[in-house]
């Protein structure tokens, strides 16, 4: 039966069995989320959760996307126009926290892209289910952007420093790097999804939809890669990861100076409130990351490196993006803390 909790076709709601089922269908945009999506998400959540009939929730994705992330060209537009879509990502912020605290079982069903907003409204629920198809990635400092949706909650918990690294490259990763890093608690192969997804329906629980059909594959990333990211990651600054990786570089690693390479090509100003909004995180419970997440996003939106970002990437498509500032070495501390200061009355309020 569906439900209409609104989403103008973008996202369907429908309660079959035991189940709550979201499905986003903007395959096209693969499954980019809008403000009405969100807003019609949160709805359906908050009516679900003290609904005695829906016993879990099964969030997919039509297409070969799981969700790619927010509407960034929309956010886009509008800046430009002078119309930042604050509203969007307080919305979205708050469906993220919703999600952590949502009181009965969540269940995504991870199979192909996963990134962005799409990691925000999967990897805080209590069943996260990637196949084989799954790519994973948090890719913003890319856009001049920074690994929001509560990557501050989960990102510094990732073992060996795996979350940094994946912060400050936008490297994408697979099922059992998903898998073993955490980011998913179970995995399947791709053909065993229906089955799972209808036995979800039928009994409403996830423990005995899936048992019997999950896997359990190692890590994509080589052990010895992982070591180095370990090693490398390991510092308390960001400008003391990029030595250990210059370093090895200069050494005849050639992994290491691969990736210093590539980081040297994102925003300077992202990679230094990255690196920051990380470390604070790792002390924080869900709610006070997305109001710290809010205050970094109000002022990105301010500021010049993620309209330079979107531009170069999405508009253009020159890749050739002029970050101001160019250099890592260039962004002061004073610059990344303004970054992190209190909004006053334009805090995010959760409730």
């Amino acid at each position: 039966m569906k439900i209409d909790f609104g989403g103008e076709g973008e996202i369907v709601f429908e309660r079959r069995g035991k189940a709550g089922l979201v499905r986003l269908t903007r395959p096209k945009a693969l499954n980019a989320l809008t403000r009405t999506m969100v807003s019609a998400f949160y709805r359906a959540l908050v009516a679900w959760s003290t609904d005695p009939d829906v016993h879990c929730v099964i969030v997919e994705g039509e297409g070969r996307a799981f969700c790619a992330g927010g509407d960034i060209l929309a956010v886009y537009h509008a800046g430009r126009a002078g119309k930042p879509l604050y509203e969007f990502f307080s919305e979205e912020y708050r469906l993220n926290a919703y999600i952590r605290h949502f009181p009965k079982p969540y269940v995504s069903l991870i199979d192909g892209i996963c990134m962005g907003g799409g990691v925000g409204i999967s990897v805080h629920g209590s069943h996260r289910v990637v196949t084989e198809d799954v790519m994973f990635a948090m890719p913003e400092v890319g856009i001049g952007f920074f690994p929001d949706v509560g990557g501050s909650a989960f990102l510094p918990h990732l073992p060996e420093h795996f979350g940094i690294y994946l912060a400050l490259t936008g490297n994408r990763i697979r099922q059992g790097d998903c898998l073993q890093s955490g980011i998913a608690t179970h995995a399947i192969k791709a053909e065993d999804k229906e089955r799972v997804r209808r036995s979800l329906i039928r009994t409403g629980d996830p423990e005995k939809a899936l048992r019997g059909k999950t896997i359990n594959p190692d890590y994509e990333t080589p052990e010895k890669t992982r070591d180095m990211i370990g090693v490398l990651f390991d510092s308390k600054t960001l400008g003391g990861c990029l030595i250990r990786l210059a370093a090895a570089g200069v050494n005849g690693n050639e992994w290491a100076q691969q990736i210093l390479d590539l980081i040297k090509t994102r925003s300077p100003t992202s990679l230094h409130v990255t690196f920051k909004q990380i470390e604070e995180g790792r002390d924080l419970e869900m709610d006070q990351c997305m109001q710290l997440e809010y205050r970094i996003l109000s002022r990105m939106l301010e500021n010049h490196d993620f309209y330079e970002g979107v531009r170069a990437l999405l508009v253009d498509k020159d890749n050739e993006p002029a970050w101001q500032p160019a250099n890592v070495d260039d962004v002061t501390p004073e610059m990344v803390d303004g970054y992190f200061a209190p909004l006053g009355e334009r805090e995010l309020q959760l409730t």
